[in-house]
């Protein structure tokens, strides 16, 4: 069984900032293309079909809406070192279909954390490194607008390589 995540694929005009960022502080960049994590990797019973199902019932009022990232954090966790380019507008619908979904089939998965929508940039092996990076990029003031238009389900590859298994338009 492989572990699967439900995310959102932005694509912005200024991608290029993003993966330059993401080549120089997150060792996933290569893997896996800039997203906003809804369900956190999970492992379940579900098929895709039942997933796919899921969505189209829980999120069948979700209309395509538009998000706008702007800003930089950071966060030292028992996850790591994170860098975030945080999300401006779009928060509530992005919150929505985060919490639809945990309250729901993917309960057992909720690990009672405070959800906050973004994008990860980095992950620093040191606080060192992360203050380093978050210095490097505070004062970044670059805008990335598009519009959200479908929900993704991605499986975890055995190198952890995202592979695409369900787009789910809105």
């Amino acid at each position: 069984m492989s572990k699967r995540t439900i995310m959102i694929f932005p694509d912005f005009e200024n991608m290029e900032i993003i993966d330059s960022i993401r080549g120089k502080y997150d060792p996933l960049a290569k893997l896996v293309r800039p997203h906003i994590t809804l369900v956190f990797p999970f492992e379940n019973e579900m098929s895709n079909e039942e997933i796919e199902e899921v969505l189209k019932k829980r999120l069948q009022h979700v209309k395509p809406f538009e998000i706008v990232l702007n800003g930089i954090s950071m966060l030292e966790d028992e996850f790591g070192n994170t860098l975030f380019l945080d999300v401006k507008n779009g928060v509530d619908e992005i919150c929505f279909i985060h919490d639809v979904l945990y309250k729901n089939e993917f309960k057992q998965f909720d690990l009672g954390y405070e959800y906050t929508p973004h994008i990860t940039i980095g992950k620093l092996q040191t606080a060192e490194e992360l203050n380093a990076a978050y210095n490097d990029l505070k004062n970044m003031n670059e805008t990335f607008t598009t519009m959200v238009k479908k929900i993704s389900v991605e499986m975890i590859g055995k190198n952890e390589e995202s592979i695409v298994v369900i787009e789910k338009m809105l």
